[in-house]
């Protein structure tokens, strides 16, 4: 697998030496930290390219993603177009599968990004501590000359740059970091931060979005860019399709969230950033399941985070895959206790899920449709069907108002 990584690097001429590649990895945070960092250097002016789970892009041409990171070979093909096309900066997603299969083995990047690590990817890692360790491995190769930016309010983002030789530099909310920030205001209408004691007013929700919108910052001052107008082009970014990605039925003024929240601490993020922007009179409505044929062990977590911290529940199918719906909505019940089991509805077609959520809802209440986010079909017995969680809620809220 190596070997490959460096014949693709070697057949390509090194592009990834002739780009400033940013890689970015985390449990959650990948994509829209990859995606507003390609928009804020578009915003700027420069040609820029994306790798990422919902679309590459090389300058203004986008290509079809099939994975959140490629195959190396694919990954220099790509960064070749980008040089070949004028790009100076590229921003890519660099997911543990790729990272511990050295899919980005002989990849020279000028900076990586540590978002955060909570439980994902256990069918796969196994354990917590080796999804730790694939996760450091993007820092353990990083060149003496490039720059490791990781968040230091996760514990673990101090084991990233353990061994790690590259210059190390720090965000943080909460603790002392080289760039710092602080929520002012968190509402419906986006964020105020105080980021390195300059104001900025982002159109982005929760504080979640702080740690994301914070690493973008970094990463732009690492890379020389003036403050100023990194922060009037921040200002204006709305992050990546499918991360709290809202929308409102017009009448009745429902709000309708879609996220990819799909691992324990992403779905507990969106709920408590809705928790804290709402004015507490508006039931929350929690839509959501958990993919087949992956880690068993979150679902029950999953089950016990959307009950306590919604209103109303109703369980249906992700990506069911080989399993059978009802096993996994059964494993997710699990978790529930019998004090909180009223809240509970189950409805296995995810269609008709959002239509009784949506039918469930009062004027000024919140739909939380998690789990496939940007995803535009559902896996079901290695089918892909064509479905589109925002269209569909948008559908039923035309439907509403009819």
């Amino acid at each position: 697998k190596k070997v490959i990584g460096i014949a693709a690097a070697n057949f390509y001429n090194h592009p990834s030496q002739k780009i400033n590649l940013v890689g970015v990895t985390g449990t959650n945070g990948k994509t829209t930290v990859a995606t507003l960092s390609y928009q804020l250097f578009k915003g700027l002016g420069y040609k820029t390219g994306l790798l990422s789970t919902i679309q590459n892009i090389i300058d203004e041409e986008k290509f079809p993603a099939t994975h959140t990171t490629s195959d190396a070979i694919a990954i220099n093909a790509m960064l070749n177009l980008m040089v070949e096309r004028g790009c100076q900066y590229a921003f890519m997603e660099c997911s543990s599968h790729a990272i511990d299969q050295d899919r980005i083995y002989g990849l020279h990047f000028k900076i990586a990004v540590f978002t955060n690590i909570t439980r994902d990817h256990l069918d796969y890692h196994k354990t917590f501590d080796n999804y730790i360790k694939a996760k450091k491995k993007l820092f353990d190769q990083l060149d003496k000359d490039a720059f490791a930016l990781v968040n230091v309010d996760d514990k673990r983002g101090e084991v990233m740059l353990q061994n790690c030789k590259a210059k190390h530099l720090t965000f943080a909310l909460k603790n002392l970091s080289d760039f710092h920030a602080k929520i002012l205001e968190s509402t419906f209408n986006g964020l105020v931060l105080s980021i390195n004691k300059q104001e900025l007013h982002s159109r982005m929700m929760g504080n979640f979005n702080a740690y994301n919108i914070l690493s973008v910052y970094g990463i732009a001052s690492i890379l020389n860019q003036n403050p100023t107008e990194v922060l009037r082009v921040l200002s204006n970014l709305t992050g990546a399709e499918g991360r709290f990605d809202w929308v409102k039925s017009k009448q009745q003024n429902i709000i309708g969230i879609v996220d990819y929240a799909h691992t324990p601490d992403a779905l507990k993020n969106v709920l408590d950033t809705i928790r804290k922007v709402r004015s507490n009179s508006e039931k929350i409505i929690t839509i959501f399941g958990c993919g087949g044929d992956r880690d068993h062990g979150k679902r029950p977590e999953m089950g016990a985070i959307a009950a306590e911290l919604s209103d109303q529940v109703i369980i249906t199918t992700d990506n069911s895959r080989s399993e059978e719906p009802l096993d996994i909505i059964s494993d997710i019940k699990k978790g529930i206790g019998v004090s909180l089991s009223a809240k509970i509805l189950t409805q296995v077609d995810r269609k008709e899920a959002i239509r009784l959520g949506v039918a469930l809802a009062n004027p000024q209440d919140i739909i939380l449709l998690a789990g496939k986010g940007h995803e535009k079909y559902q896996d079901i017995k290695g089918v892909k069907h064509p479905f589109d969680d925002k269209a569909i809620l948008q559908e039923t809220f035309l439907e509403m108002n009819k």
